[in-house]
């Protein structure tokens, strides 16, 4: 049976050189058993027409609220409600700037607002306008008001200049589709809470206590668990990167009370939370407002205990939550990690020691050793981050499948 038999796909095609590739999509995934109905904006008929596109959707295409010779409205709360998946594509900066706002001047922008079904938008538009601030702000933003956002492909663009901005191709669409419609992954949905990067505690105004994490094991968390569809919060420490996906909400964060606030206001509604920061343990009692002087004498600084965040959020945790730890140290670490996989109420804790030459802050490999409370200690090879943290997320997709379901009453 095709993968997507029966399920009902609404696509919207916008302005650009690239809906000439809607044909393509729909061709696909009426051979997969989609029924799809097309909605264009005025501007996509420039590029392609709708003989084209209902020739091969086996349906009329929609463009105005009502047809102008008969009269009939076209319905887009009924539209909204008949699809299982809206899906935009190619999405313009144009239309991306009125759906981030909620303007409804055409059908499909009245139809986006109506639908209660996921939505998968696919950007195209030149690399200058992609990258530039404004679009990525947008793109961010519809992806936190829970649009599922494909990154665009790099390549020669109709401007004749080269990078990212062209639409995905058809086929890594359709995976995206049936992903979606027909998910394989336990995250699909899920709501992960990940800390990661240093923190840094003022002394005075210039100067400030800290470590020389980069975040980037958290940023690679982060993006893998995007990327298998999770809806991820990523409260980051002071660092220069960031993650590449554009639906991870980031809320950047400097001192360790911040990242503590940060990460309370988002524990409650979170399936798993991943505690991968380098938080400070102190910080200074009282930061000078002003800049200290250079003495002849010593300088001592007075330090009081930052909250654990993992402890704290530990406590709290429900029996429906997972709650994974990051460690490091700089010996062995087993009867630490031991220790805090117990005493802060981790599912599991996963284990980075300085011996190990290839782990540790900065680098863009680790080797880890993972401690759970059911499982023996399992030490990985050396990995690049982004492949440990696939490991991560898979097993915690073992421990959300493992999780009692909760029956639904009606």
């Amino acid at each position: 049976m095709p993968s997507l038999s029966g399920k009902r796909i609404l696509l919207g095609v916008t302005g650009g050189i690239a809906a000439y590739k809607a044909a393509h999509l729909i061709r696909l995934l009426v051979k997969e058993g989609a029924e799809v109905q097309v909605i264009v904006t005025a501007s996509a008929l420039d590029f392609i027409t709708p003989l084209t596109l209902a020739t091969l959707s086996k349906k009329p295409v929609y463009r105005d609220f009502f047809d102008t010779h008969s009269g009939v409205w076209n319905n887009h709360v009924e539209l909204g409600n008949w699809a299982d998946l809206v899906v935009i594509a190619p999405l313009s900066a144009n239309t991306l700037s009125k759906l981030v706002t909620g303007q409804s001047d055409n059908l499909l922008l009245c139809t986006y607002l109506s639908c209660t079904c996921p939505v998968l938008v696919a950007p195209a538009m030149d690399l200058d306008m992609y990258r530039h601030p404004a679009v990525r702000d947008n793109l961010s933003t519809l992806a936190m008001q829970g649009a599922h956002v494909m990154e665009a492909a790099s390549g020669e663009l109709a401007s004749g200049l080269s990078g990212q901005g062209r639409m995905p191709e058809p086929e890594e669409i359709l995976a995206q589709i049936q992903h979606l419609l027909s998910p394989s992954s336990l995250l699909v949905e899920k709501r992960i809470l990940i800390t990661a990067g240093p923190t840094r505690e003022a002394i005075d105004p210039v100067r400030y206590i800290s470590n020389h994490s980069s975040g980037k094991m958290g940023i690679a968390l982060a993006d893998k668990a995007a990327a298998r569809g999770a809806q991820v919060t990523l409260v980051l420490g002071p660092t220069n990167l960031r993650p590449s996906h554009p639906s991870v909400r980031v809320i950047p964060v400097i001192s360790a009370l911040e990242m503590y606030e940060a990460s309370e206001e988002a524990h409650p509604t979170c399936d798993v939370a991943v505690f991968t920061a380098a938080v400070a343990d102190y910080r200074p009692a009282k930061p000078s407002v002003e800049k200290i002087k250079k003495k002849e004498t010593n300088l001592s600084v007075s330090l009081v205990k930052n909250p654990d965040i993992a402890r704290t959020l530990g406590e709290k945790k429900t029996s429906k939550q997972i709650h994974v730890g990051f460690a490091l140290e700089t010996d062995e670490g087993s009867g630490s990690a031991e220790h805090k996989l117990v005493s802060k109420n981790f599912d599991f804790i996963v284990l980075n020691s300085l011996i190990d030459p290839e782990a540790g802050f900065q680098k863009d490999t680790n080797q880890v050793t993972f401690f759970s409370t059911t499982e023996k200690s399992e030490k990985t090879p050396v990995l690049k981050k982004e492949e440990l943290a696939s490991i991560i997320l898979d097993k915690v997709e073992m421990l959300l499948g493992a999780k009692p379901k909760v029956e639904k009453t009606v």
